[in-house]
């Protein structure tokens, strides 16, 4: 049976606004995506654009703007609400699904095999819509490769064009997750080169290829901007940023210096595994493909000028460069995935319609059940929004013990964390709110009258209370 191209296009499509329909019907979880929504509501809150906030004057240090830029847009546009904050992340997912469809087409494979392979590709349907940097940088990277590629071709007189469309993705990759895109790309893409040209024929075909010259300068004139008034706005920035984000984060396992979190200590080499998850369901489909079609591999490599390989090349970068860290989280691999679509799309034969329509039907299924159980109160247990539902008066909000993202993001940073008791004296009514054996030690140790209004699944309870 053929493909039926009526059946992929609405599978496509219904893939899609699945995934934008479900960024209104969650609320924002501790500790990423509450932490990220509320730096970007505090930049539209303070008008401060240029530096992200991790609290009101507490500079945000641990990754470029663009993420936070994006979801403040999203605010300015759409109100302060979780579509407003997740939005542009599904835009830049569509975007880059465009960008892989349109390198598909030239290539003369399916572009809509391509689209839909990415877009029921289980990481990228979680990023395409959450408040992460990771969907910024895999825009910003797909538009440095697939311009790169296309510089190299030089097929036409837009070639060189291309090389700057390369150039500029590198810019924002710099202003999304930092040098780390620097380094990808050159992974991705130099070791590609010499098996094209011979090690020495490499750089020569990057001198005579490209516009490097006029391309970093490119580059740097978008980017270089901005890490300069960072940091001198806040002095410190580069060292903590360049240093310890991009070699001791990934070098020291169990890194203790991270200032917003806690450091992810994984065994050396668990970014595969991670990619055979997180790429799931099409980490599985790939390499049966593959192995259905070596015979022809070699044949698909010349008749598509060397894609196939740089394509695996793409793919595996963000592997090869986190084999040897500790500190990584699944996400990582979300730069090197887009290549997957294509490769997936290159090796399908026209009979394969039924296999093809299921395993792309998966996500779309996972993601139905994932919503249903979110909304079952999955998502309470790590948000405070349904506590300040049951908030209905002005009344000042303390937090006992930590105080969550969510807490902040949902109280619009009205929320504070009670220091000192003293705060409540001058008070007729607040709220407290925390687990509840620390919030009666603080009833009982200053004679307040309060309420147990609401206890969440959080385990944390509202209390309302009046002052005589």
């Amino acid at each position: 049976m053929s493909i039926n191209k009526t059946h992929l296009w609405l599978l496509l499509a219904f893939a899609l606004l699945l995934r934008l329909i479900s960024l209104a019907t969650y609320p924002l979880m501790d500790t990423t995506e509450a932490r990220y929504g509320e730096m970007a509501r505090l930049m539209v809150e303070t008008g401060n654009w240029l530096t992200p906030q991790f609290d009101y004057g507490v500079p945000f240090w641990g990754k470029p703007p663009l993420f936070t830029w994006m979801s403040a847009y999203g605010i300015e546009l759409f109100g302060l609400n979780e579509f407003a904050v997740r939005a542009p992340h599904w835009l830049a997912g569509v975007a880059t699904i465009f960008f892989i469809a349109f390198m598909a087409y030239r290539a003369g494979t399916s572009a809509l095999i391509a689209a839909l392979v990415l877009a029921t590709c289980g990481i990228f349907s979680i990023a395409a819509g959450a408040v992460m940097t990771d969907m910024a940088l895999t825009l910003a990277m797909t538009m440095a490769t697939v311009g790169f590629y296309y510089c190299w071709l030089g097929k036409d007189k837009h070639s060189r064009l291309w090389g700057y469309v390369g150039f500029f993705g590198l810019a924002c990759g710099l202003l999304a997750k930092g040098p780390v895109a620097i380094v990808i790309m050159g992974i991705a893409v130099f070791p590609w080169l010499v098996i094209q040209h011979g090690f020495f024929g490499a750089f020569k075909a990057l001198w005579q290829r490209f516009p490097i010259v006029s391309g970093l300068a490119l580059m740097f004139a978008i980017a270089l901007p901005w890490y300069i008034m960072a940091e001198m706005a806040t002095p410190g920035f580069i060292d903590y940023f360049i240093v310890g984000e991009h070699f001791k984060r990934f070098v020291v396992s169990g890194w203790q210096g991270d200032l917003y979190g806690s450091a992810h200590d994984q065994p050396r080499g668990m970014i595969w595994v991670f990619w055979l998850q997180s790429a799931a369901p099409w980490s599985i489909v790939l390499p049966i493909l593959a192995w259905k079609r070596r015979k022809v591999l070699k044949a698909i490599e010349t008749d598509h000028q060397g894609l196939f390989s740089f394509l695996i090349c793409w793919l595996i970068s963000p592997m090869i460069l986190f084999t040897m860290a500790g500190n990584i989280l699944p996400a990582y691999v979300l730069p090197g995935i887009p290549a997957l679509g294509i490769l997936v799309a290159m090796l399908v034969d026209k009979n394969d319609f039924k296999w093809v329509t299921g395993t792309a039907a998966v996500l779309p299924v996972l993601l139905m059940i994932a919503m249903l159980v979110l909304n079952m109160g999955k998502a309470d247990s790590r948000s405070d929004r349904i506590i300040f539902e049951h908030i209905d008066d002005s009344a000042p909000v303390f937090y006992i013990g930590k105080r969550p993202f969510s807490g902040q993001f949902y109280s619009h940073g009205q929320a504070k964390k009670l220091e000192d008791a003293n705060d409540l004296t001058n008070l007729k009514k607040f709220h407290l709110i925390g687990k509840s054996q620390q919030v009666d030690v603080v009833i009982h140790d200053n004679a307040l009258s309060c309420t147990n209004d609401f206890t969440a699944k959080s385990k944390r309870s509202l209390y309302t209370c009046v002052m005589g």
